[in-house]
C-alpha cells in the first residue's frame, strides 16, 4: 500500500521486542520484514529496522529509550524532506468550516501551495461567490504560528 500511494522511503520499528527473549527469532523477524520490503520495490537491505519497545521507552527504562531515539535519528536521516510548493500563490482547500465564539469563524485544511501570515488578505473561492476576508489566525495542532506553508495543516 506505501508504494502504491507513493511513499518514497521507510523506516521500520519492531515493536514489543521485550516481551521475545529468543535472539535468533529477532533476527529472522528482520530478515523477513528485509524480504517483505524488498518484494515490494523498497531497498530492503537499506532501510533502517530498530528493534526496542514504546512501552518500556515510555516507562524510562534507558535501554528503549535509547532506541527511541535511534528511531527519530534514522527518520531524521533516512526519510527525505519533502519539496514543498512555498513560491507559488497560497491555495488551501478547506475540509471543514466551524465558528468559535469569540473567535469567528474558522477554516481547516492542508495548505497545498504558497504561505499565509496573520494579517494577509485571502479569497474565498467555491460555490458562492467570490468573497475576501483577512487572515486573524494561524494555528497548527492548537499551536498560534506566525504563518504556514505548503504542507502544513491549519
Amino acid at each position: 500500500l506505501s508504494r502504491n500511494v507513493g511513499v518514497p522511503a521507510l523506516v521500520v520499528f519492531l515493536n514489543k521486542v521485550d516481551m521475545v527473549d529468543d535472539e535468533e527469532l529477532l533476527e529472522l523477524v528482520e530478515m523477513e520484514v528485509r524480504d517483505l520490503l524488498s518484494e515490494y520495490d523498497f531497498p530492503g537491505d537499506d532501510v533502517p529496522v530498530i528493534a526496542g519497545s514504546a512501552l518500556k521507552a515510555l516507562e524510562g527504562d534507558a535501554q528503549y529509550e535509547e532506541k527511541i531515539l535511534e528511531l527519530m535519528e534514522a527518520v531524521d536521516t533516512y526519510i527525505p524532506t519533502p519539496e514543498r510548493d512555498s513560491d507559488k500563490p497560497f491555495m488551501m482547500p478547506v475540509e471543514d468550516v466551524f465558528s468559535i465564539t469569540g473567535r469567528g469563524t474558522v477554516a481547516t485544511g492542508r495548505v497545498e501551495r504558497g504561505k499565509i501570515k496573520v494579517g494577509e488578505e485571502v479569497e474565498i473561492i467555491g460555490l458562492h461567490d467570490t468573497s475576501k476576508t483577512t487572515v486573524t489566525g494561524v494555528e497548527m495542532f492548537r499551536k498560534l504560528l506566525d504563518y504556514a506553508e505548503a504542507g502544513d495543516n491549519i
